[in-house]
């Protein structure tokens, strides 16, 4: 396959399962990138998906879709790691480690081989223990490798707090950080809407500060994927959005604060585990994670939630 032209629009996807296609589908009807190469073990699925989204280019702008090997990752700007065991109903995050941990170990080096150059963006599960074995295992500058993180958490919340308050998510300004998974936890300090704090505002119908309510929004936020996975078996519409979001920030290097997971350097004191705060993305990878300042409540919940991380890690990392 040749990479001349426009080589640095080129994007990678690892994985064409529901999560991978729901990307790729998504990366399609924007136009972000000119090339976008489907590499799966299963090469007979990525060749279906691969003729399915062929045939809606005529609805679109032109780009060139292709199934490939590793080989053909090269001078792609992204690689979008979607692979690996899928999570079973009634099983946490967690629990996937030592299955997608052994698949991680073959696959990133492989991704280094042929694009030493590009950006690694992990979206597997455990996003924030796979992002923190593929740092490790790749040997790449940690800016340059980093995953989703809570940054679909971070859309529910917005989401489940515009509904209560009848206002457009995007209006909403609030955080997950920390693990994606059960010890996430919600910036609740900094939470706003258009500028003005949650415990102030006041919907259009009446509705004001509430704070068991709002302790079930964050319930439903950290386990609504449970609650999809138990119905339909996997989520993959949203974090194929999501996705498309950060690699939207780093094709236009927006400069765009989203909340993935990437290695700490000592932020409220946790260092050597990759997991979510607030952070700049653009065109080399991650620029800036943000030192905001949060109550004291919260700068310990996220060393605890780091600390489960680092725990777990430790199975694998021997």
């Amino acid at each position: 396959m040749s990479t001349s032209g426009q080589g640095r629009n080129k994007v990678g996807v690892v994985g064409t399962g529901m999560v991978g296609a729901s990307f790729a589908y998504a990366l399609m009807q924007r136009s972000l990138a000119n090339e976008m190469v489907l590499i799966d073990a299963n090469r007979g699925r990525a060749e279906a998906e691969a003729m399915d989204l062929n045939h809606g280019l005529p609805f679109v702008r032109p780009m060139r879709i292709s199934v490939g090997d590793y080989a053909d990752l090269a001078g792609a700007a992204i690689t979008v790691v979607t692979a690996g065991a899928a999570q079973k109903p009634g099983e946490t995050r967690l629990q996937l480690l030592e299955r997608n941990a052994g698949i991680f170990r073959q696959i990133i080096p492989e991704i280094v081989k042929y694009n030493p150059d590009g950006i690694i963006l992990i979206a597997s599960n455990p996003v924030d223990l796979m992002t923190h074995l593929s740092v490790q295992i790749s040997g790449l500058p940690a800016t340059r490798v980093f995953g989703s993180g809570t940054i679909l958490d971070t859309a529910r919340f917005r989401y489940l707090l515009g509904d209560r308050y009848t206002v457009d998510p995007r209006s909403v300004h609030a955080y997950i950080v920390g693990e994606h998974g059960d010890s996430e936890l919600a910036l609740w300090s900094l939470a706003n809407i258009a500028g003005v704090r949650l415990r102030d505002f006041k919907s259009t119908s009446g509705k004001g500060y509430d704070e068991a309510e709002l302790e079930e929004i964050f319930k439903q936020t950290r386990d609504a994927a449970y609650a999809i996975i138990e119905r339909k078996g996997a989520t993959y519409y949203a974090i194929g959005l999501g996705l498309l979001t950060i690699v939207e920030a780093i094709l236009r290097d927006q400069h765009t604060v989203l909340t993935v997971s990437s290695q700490m350097t000592g932020q409220y004191g946790v260092s050597d585990i990759c997991t979510s705060l607030p952070t700049i993305v653009g065109a080399r990878g991650i620029e800036e994670v943000l030192n905001l300042s949060i109550s004291p409540e919260e700068e310990a919940a996220f060393r605890r939630s780091a600390a489960t991380l680092s725990e777990r890690y430790k199975q694998i990392a021997q």
